[in-house]
């Protein structure tokens, strides 16, 4: 069998628009599974809002991992064992929550099960805690109430405040942190050199896995790296026409069902390009 991996973005790729998965992909990734490949959710999401989806997946019982945070977390699914983790490093906080009230948008991190921000009425906060099935907890200063390790800042917004902001942190800490765009109103902040495409290499070694092996489905810019990475990159319908540059195959929209397409065609029936 050619490939021995899928990885799939969630928001955009892996749930449709009402963030839900689909009955057909879910039976199409139990079927990848039976064939002997490793099924991996590579999100942005943090870790609590990526295992509801490997729940639905069954996962635990099936076997298959978690790249969270972007690739900050990677986790094993039927031990429960955090294989990999990186933090932000210490002292970008306080820049980046300066800079953002500069820019009129909240910054927001995680804090257990729950999107914590200086505000729980914000839109933007309100749409990244809807992506993960989270509440908001409002806290009054956040730089001063995250006194413990985190994977990833995300600033939610407007665009159009966001790109200013984005240019503005990279020239203070783009020695240490990268800063992106999941979507046009989510800039992420990760440590350097920590992404999809990293993590996943990370991952394939420690699976006896090789790049050639994996086709990776994603729809947004931070999916980019691993849509360079692996040996069958996939973009949906729906993604970013400049994700769609990066890809070999355009799927169906996550709509239609394109990673039940997408493992119907190159896994269970083992076409090539």
């Amino acid at each position: 069998m050619k490939y021995k991996a899928i990885a799939l973005d969630l928001d955009g790729t892996l749930t449709d628009s009402e963030k839900n998965v689909s009955d057909v992909n879910i039976e199409a990734c139990k079927k990848a599974i039976e064939k002997g490949v490793k099924v991996i959710l590579a999100s942005g999401r943090p870790l609590f809002g990526v295992e509801p989806v490997a729940d639905i997946l069954d996962l635990k019982n099936l076997g298959g991992y978690i790249l969270a945070y972007n690739g900050g977390n990677i986790v094993d699914c039927r031990t429960g064992k955090l294989l990999v983790s990186y933090v932000m490093p210490e002292g970008v906080m306080k820049d980046i929550c300066e800079e953002s009230k500069k820019a009129g948008v909240y910054p927001l991190t995680y804090y257990g099960d729950k999107v914590i921000s200086e505000s729980d009425m914000d839109p933007y906060v309100l749409e990244e805690a809807r992506c993960n099935g989270a509440k908001v907890m409002k806290v009054d200063n956040l730089e001063k109430f995250v006194d413990y390790e985190v994977a990833k800042i995300l600033v939610a917004g407007p665009h159009e405040k966001l790109l200013p902001l984005q240019k503005r942190l990279i020239k203070l800490h783009g020695d240490v942190i990268d800063v992106f765009f999941s979507q046009d109103i989510f800039l992420e902040l990760v440590p350097k050199n920590v992404a999809k495409s990293t993590s996943l290499d990370e991952l394939l070694g420690r699976i006896g896995v090789k790049r050639e092996e994996l086709i990776a489905c994603g729809d947004g810019a931070n999916d980019v790296p691993m849509l360079q990475y692996a040996g069958l990159s996939v973009a949906m319908e729906n993604a970013y026409p400049e994700v769609k540059r990066y890809a070999d195959f355009i799927a169906p929209s996550n709509d239609d069902d394109g990673v039940a397409y997408v493992i119907e065609k190159f896994i269970l029936n083992g076409e090539e390009l």
